[in-house]
């Protein structure tokens, strides 16, 4: 089970530059049920997503994930709906949580989105973001990658 919760960026964070990050290549086979590929470095994994309704202000979904060999990747990529979405990925430590902050290059560049993950629905609903953290648009659907790689 993921939960998460998700903000654009008002500023970004002092010496985030620093913090652990990755180059994420992801695209969209289908929406419902997400099914998403993504490269991270040499890694490529296919995820199967299905949202949870649940009273909350966090995102909450099922997520399985599967390793997939570089060839397969590249097969299941000429058949993603869409464009592919691109981003550096930065995690940030939140007190005992860690942010993942995402800066978007290409089609969507200029884009920062922060994405914090919980262990539980209570977790999210009482977090109190910090700072740098913008507008909550967890429950916004324009803001979900996979409506950005629909966008172009």
């Amino acid at each position: 089970m993921e939960i998460e919760r998700k903000y654009l960026v008002a500023a970004l964070p002092d010496g985030f530059e620093t913090c652990p990050h990755t180059e994420i290549e992801q695209g969209y086979l289908c929406t419902s049920p997400t099914l998403r590929i993504r490269r991270m470095g040499d890694v490529c994994i296919l995820t199967v997503k299905e949202r949870v309704r649940t009273a909350t202000s966090a995102i909450v979904n099922r997520e399985e994930e599967f390793v997939l060999p570089g060839d397969k990747y590249e097969l299941l990529k000429s058949k993603c709906e869409g464009s592919m979405v691109r981003k550096t990925r930065y995690r940030i430590p939140v007190g005992p949580l860690t942010a993942e902050l995402d800066i978007f290059h290409g089609d969507h560049e200029g884009l920062r989105l922060v994405e914090v993950e919980f262990p539980t629905v209570e977790a999210a609903d009482a977090f109190t973001p910090p700072d740098w953290f913008g507008q909550d648009v967890s429950s916004d659907p324009r803001y979900r990658n996979s409506w950005l790689a629909h966008l172009n």
